[in-house]
């Protein structure tokens, strides 16, 4: 699948650029439609912003789950995480999705990440 990218917004200049796949690990799909609806759709546009190669709206990089792992942060109804990567391959992997109930990520959650993480090759 192909996005179209302005190159430049005075010009309106575009570029074709391949769209990446997106690889769901363990249970991180079904995680996802466990989500409210209204906060699953966001996460949904925001992946579909990561397949585009743009940034999330709302997100921070997850160094303590693996190099170029990033979380992104929705609030509607909660604070949801969806953990993905995407330098590896042309894919954007999604690691692990989850409600989060305190200030800080869980333990569990962060070494369920890294857990997925290094299933998909990396270190």
């Amino acid at each position: 699948m192909w996005a179209y990218k302005i190159l430049d917004k005075k010009y309106k200049i575009l570029y074709i650029v391949p769209m990446k796949t997106v690889i769901f690990m363990g249970d991180s799909l079904e995680r996802l439609r466990e989500f409210p609806e209204a906060t699953r759709q966001n996460a949904g546009r925001q992946l579909l912003r990561v397949q585009h190669g743009l940034d999330p709206e709302d997100w921070k990089p997850m160094k303590t789950v693996g190099a170029g792992v990033r979380e992104v942060r929705i609030h509607i109804g909660g604070a949801f995480r969806v953990f993905y990567v995407t330098n590896i391959g042309n894919a954007v992997y999604v690691l692990h999705a989850f409600l989060k109930k305190t200030q800080t990520t869980s333990q569990k959650d962060i070494a369920l990440g890294r857990q997925r993480f290094k299933q998909i090759g990396a270190d």
